[in-house]
């Protein structure tokens, strides 16, 4: 694969192909519905705050006067929104051409999720892995089907915690997110050997987005939090990128034509915090298959739903 900078336009065009972004009202999830809207996709924005997702839909006709974009309510940290998004979008849609599981969250305490899960867990693993199997027919039924897990680089200090995973006894900000972008990327690469297995058209793939200026930075406490909100903001720029440019990795994900199933992109610049999209390693724990079917079976069990395949 060539280590030239890669652009959008590089992307297979995606006229006559739908496209589900979560997470897509701001930050690096609006860049990314923005940017498969600029290759002719039709784009359905599934996020929580509806009225900012009108917001952000009006934003991409403003670049992209042509674009079809709709919007769906879906909020990942409670399963019955899941289910209902699921079947509304079943209910719009026989085939789904890519599903990119962006949305997410960092909490600074312990919280949990209205089923009762940790609240990282709950909304950046198991809501994201029970609508990629609601969905997974949908998917299937496409072509040259795309599933894209949103991970974050940090997850290369995560563990695992199968005796805790709602982290009653081990809970930190970090502990937490890091356990839920390592599980994102374990879930797929048992997925991909999964559509592997039967023989499917479909990938599942993964990207991270560096060292992006989104929500989740700026509202973090202490010196980051200083940083972007100071005078001093200017310097963010040697290890952070705007989300424009943290948003290529999904889209090299989604629509890179020799993008295939199981790889990894990321910043290819300083540290993987900024750059262009380029393929980048997984940490070796991610890719314990004995550990991916435990967790994903664990996840099945916690959410009530079984993957067709």
């Amino acid at each position: 694969m060539s280590t030239a900078a890669w652009s959008v336009e590089q992307g297979l065009p995606q006229s006559g192909r739908t496209a589900v972004v979560t997470g897509a009202n701001t930050g690096v999830g609006l860049e990314v519905a923005r940017g498969l809207a600029g290759l002719g996709a039709h784009v359905v924005l599934a996020c929580r705050n509806t009225e900012a997702a009108g917001a952000a839909r009006h934003d991409i006709l403003r670049t992209a006067p042509d674009a079809r974009i709709d919007v769906v309510h879906l909020d990942v940290s409670d399963l019955a929104s899941v289910r209902a998004c699921a079947d509304e979008l079943r209910a719009a849609h026989p085939v789904i051409d890519i599903l990119v599981n962006n949305a997410g969250v960092m909490h600074q305490s312990r919280q949990l999720t209205v089923d009762g899960f940790e609240g990282d867990f709950g909304t950046n693993f198991l809501g994201p892995f029970a609508l990629t199997g609601l969905l997974l027919d949908r998917v299937l039924a496409s072509n040259a089907g795309r599933i894209v897990a949103v991970s974050s680089k940090t997850h290369r200090s995560g563990r695992i915690a199968f005796d805790d995973l709602q982290l009653e006894a081990g809970f930190t900000q970090a502990v937490a997110y890091t356990q839920s972008k390592l599980a994102q990327l374990m879930a797929m690469f048992e997925l991909q050997r999964r559509l592997e297995a039967v023989g499917s058209a479909a990938i599942a793939l993964a990207a991270h987005p560096g060292g992006s200026r989104t929500s989740i930075l700026r509202e973090q406490p202490g010196s980051i939090r200083w940083v972007f909100n100071s005078r001093f903001r200017y310097l963010t720029g040697w290890f952070t990128q705007g989300p424009d440019s943290g948003a290529l990795p999904m889209l090299r994900a989604a629509t890179d034509p020799v993008a295939t199933g199981g790889q990894f992109y990321g910043p290819g610049g300083r540290f993987e915090q900024i750059g262009s999209p380029v393929l980048v390693r997984a940490a070796g724990r991610a890719q314990d298959v004995d550990a991916q079917q435990r967790l994903f079976k664990i996840a099945e069990d916690l959410t009530g739903v079984s993957y067709p395949v």
